[in-house]
């Protein structure tokens, strides 16, 4: 089995991909800040399921990784939350 298998690595992959598309959308001022950052948090989520999953066998250190990705998960809805 691979880290691409989880169900939760393919919608965070997904919404990687859809929360780029629509961070290119904000306003050209936003794009290197807001923009900028919410990208970097939200592929630190699918980052960090990847990593832990590699650490899988000592499941402190998974858990551990999991947390990091939720963490970064909040801090994206954290920025996009100040588009709406």
């Amino acid at each position: 089995m691979s880290y691409k298998n989880l169900e939760i690595w393919l919608e965070a992959k997904e919404l990687t991909i859809l929360i780029h598309d629509i961070s290119l959308k904000l306003p050209r001022f936003e794009q290197f800040e807001e923009a900028q950052q919410i990208r970097r948090s939200i592929k630190s989520v699918r980052s960090n399921i990847v990593e832990g999953y590699g650490r899988r066998k000592y499941v402190a250190e998974y858990i551990r990784f999991l947390i990091i990705a939720q963490a970064s998960n909040d801090e994206t809805i954290d920025h996009w939350e100040t588009f709406v």
